[in-house]
């Protein structure tokens, strides 16, 4: 009875042992690799998992949720040989566990050296300002070369960012000065572009206005001229009217024609600037019988009334 209790607590032991080593929970976001007397066989998944007692066992257990690691600060050297410092962090996910845990020693550390590197390349060939200015095109160059490079290593990279990009005080003070002066330069130049639209609104005034005094001039001289066109004509019918009356034997034609020329010199004489009183004689019988002349041709010129 003893020796049997014994054997029933040893296979109890056993059987305890052979669960132990054969029945595996996975927890949740990892992935564990087995390996049969040292050599890869398959990948548990999360889960309650079995594998053969005291023949297989767990290898490498790999996280498969996203991790993030941070690029140490490195000082690099730009284009133009300007140095800066320079640092970020990498998000990368375990796609392939057997290939994460075999083929690289130190995936942590492996990626981490391997962003440097790039990252050096990188902004070694782009100029400071470019630098300070593209971070995105530095992160999606650095993501594209990274990501590819690790994917033998059963690695995705999901992204690169640059966390802060750092220069020396004397490059800050030389970077100040330059936006200053491009800041100056930019001022002068809108300045001069005021100036300059300024003065051709001006001039496009200036034309417009003579413009219209020319073209107003131009109206006046074409009223003036149509205005003297009418007082000849005017002047031609009365001289055409006072000659036919001469030629009639018309004596009151011939006073108006006399009187007319004499009020005219008379107006003449009195408009003149040296002439600021005049005293002559004047006969108002001669003024009346042209007066009377022009009355009796306006009324013999007058049709009939009926």
């Amino acid at each position: 009875m003893e020796a049997f209790s014994i054997f029933a607590a040893v296979v109890v032991l056993v059987a305890v042992a052979l669960v132990v080593a054969g029945v595996k929970t996975v927890p949740q976001g990892e992935k564990w690799t087995v390996e049969r007397f040292g050599r890869y066989t398959r990948t548990l998944e999360s889960g309650l998992r079995l594998i053969v007692p005291f023949v297989d066992r767990i290898g490498r257990k790999l996280t498969v949720m996203e991790q993030v690691l941070d690029v140490p600060a490195q000082t690099v050297i730009t284009k133009d040989n300007a140095a800066v410092v320079a640092d970020g962090v990498v998000f990368f996910r375990i796609d392939d566990a057997a290939r994460a845990a075999y083929q690289v020693r130190n995936l942590e550390e492996a990626i981490v050296n391997l962003t440097t590197t790039n990252l050096r390349s990188v902004i070694g060939a782009m100029d400071l300002d470019d630098t300070l200015s593209n971070r995105q095109k530095i992160n999606e160059i650095l993501m594209g070369v990274v990501d590819e490079a690790t994917n033998p290593w059963g690695i995705k990279i999901i992204r690169i960012e640059i966390r802060d990009l750092k220069m020396s005080a004397e490059l800050q003070d030389a970077m100040n000065l330059q936006m200053t002066a491009e800041r100056r330069r930019r001022a002068q130049v809108t300045e001069a572009n005021g100036r300059r639209e300024a003065e051709i609104l001006q001039a496009e005034g200036e034309k417009q206005a003579a413009i219209l005094r020319a073209e107003g001039d131009r109206q006046a001289a074409f009223l003036n001229a149509e205005a003297r066109e009418r007082e000849a004509l005017a002047e031609a019918k009365a001289t055409q009217m006072v000659s036919q009356a001469i030629a009639a034997g018309n004596i009151q034609a011939i006073q108006y024609f006399l009187g007319t020329k004499y009020v005219e010199a008379l107006k003449e004489i009195g408009a003149a600037d040296n002439s600021k009183l005049v005293l002559m004689p004047l006969e108002a019988g001669g003024i009346t019988g042209a007066v009377a002349g022009i009355t009796e041709l306006v009324r013999q010129a007058a049709p009939p009334r009926a």
